[in-house]
C-alpha cells in the first residue's frame, strides 16, 4: 500500500519532535588505550602485558583539523559518551528526515500555471538562472 502525503508528512513532523528532543551532541568517537611508557625495568615492557590504562581519548575531525583529548574516568566521560552517542542519534534521524522528504517530494503535485504569458515569464526567469549558473563555471 503506497504512503499518502499526509502519512509522510505527519512521520516527518514526529522525526522533527524527536531531533529536538536529543539535546546536547557533539562529533567523535572514543576510544580506550592502553600505552607502554618505554622504561626496560617497568611491568609494561614485558612481553604480553597489555600497557598502562586504560586511558580514555575522544577523537573529531572538525573543519578539517584533527581534535583530540584524554577524558578523565568518571563524569567526564560519562558526559563525552553520552554527546557521541547523540551526535549519532542525530545523524540517523538526519537521514530518515531526507529519505522522507525526498518521498513527499515525489508524491507533491507540481503546480499548474494557467495562463501562457506567466508561464513564459518563468521560463525566461529559469533559463537566466541557469545560465548564469553555467557561465560561472
Amino acid at each position: 500500500m503506497p504512503e499518502t502525503l499526509r502519512s509522510l508528512e505527519s512521520k516527518r513532523d514526529s522525526l522533527y519532535k524527536r531531533l529536538h528532543e536529543i539535546g546536547d551532541f557533539r562529533r567523535g568517537t572514543i576510544s580506550a588505550n592502553y600505552r607502554k611508557c618505554g622504561k626496560k625495568n617497568c611491568a609494561c615492557a614485558k612481553e604480553g602485558h597489555p600497557g598502562h590504562g586504560p586511558q580514555y581519548l575522544w577523537n573529531a575531525t572538525i573543519n578539517g583539523k584533527s581534535c583530540a583529548k584524554n577524558l578523565q574516568l568518571g563524569t567526564e566521560l560519562q558526559k563525552y559518551t553520552e554527546e557521541t552517542e547523540n551526535y549519532r542519534e542525530f545523524l540517523k534521524l538526519c537521514n530518515e528526515v531526507v529519505r522522507l522528504n525526498e518521498q513527499i517530494c515525489k508524491l507533491r503535485p507540481t503546480p499548474e500555471i494557467k495562463d501562457n504569458a506567466e508561464l513564459e515569464e518563468l521560463k525566461k526567469k529559469l533559463k537566466r538562472v541557469f545560465m548564469r549558473r553555467y557561465k560561472k563555471k
